[in-house]
């Protein structure tokens, strides 16, 4: 089992980044121009509202999570993962849990009332990991097109 270091993104990180950005947004299927990596990291980079971390094997970037924190009407503020993925190659080596053990730390310290995320039903790889970190309670998410 390989050593992981879970930690923010580092401007070193930029062409890695981006590499598993890609990687996720084509599992996905899901389009960005290039400027929306760039306009991604730029934003991530900043600190502000959008938080990156990744996971590194012996130094090498392997995997990213995106993750953010919203006010809620009912609670506390809620955070929402926006963003997991992990190179196939380092897969099964717990960089995903890592991830998310992670961000479930700093929510916790920001005193969220829950850390939440989606995945399409079909990704049964990713759910068996899900199955096992958290709960899922059969909400159905559905997106509404704004100008598409």
């Amino acid at each position: 089992m390989a050593v992981i270091d879970i930690g923010p993104l580092r401007p070193e990180d930029r062409v890695a980044w981006e590499e598993l950005a890609r990687g996720y947004k084509a599992f996905y299927r899901t389009v960005v121009p290039d400027a929306g990596y760039e306009e991604t990291w730029r934003r991530l980079s900043s600190g502000a509202d959008l938080h990156g971390i990744g996971a590194r094997f012996d130094g090498r970037l392997v995997g990213i999570a995106h993750y953010l924190f919203h006010a809620t009407f009912w609670s506390a503020d809620s955070c929402y993962l926006q963003d997991l993925f992990v190179d196939e190659t380092a897969r099964g080596q717990g960089a995903a849990r890592a991830l998310i053990e992670h961000v479930a730390g700093e929510a916790r310290k920001r005193g969220a009332a829950r850390l939440y995320w989606t995945t399409k039903q079909d990704n049964v790889t990713a759910r068996v990991l899900y199955d096992k970190v958290a709960r899922f309670h059969g909400f159905i998410r559905y997106d509404y097109p704004l100008g598409e």
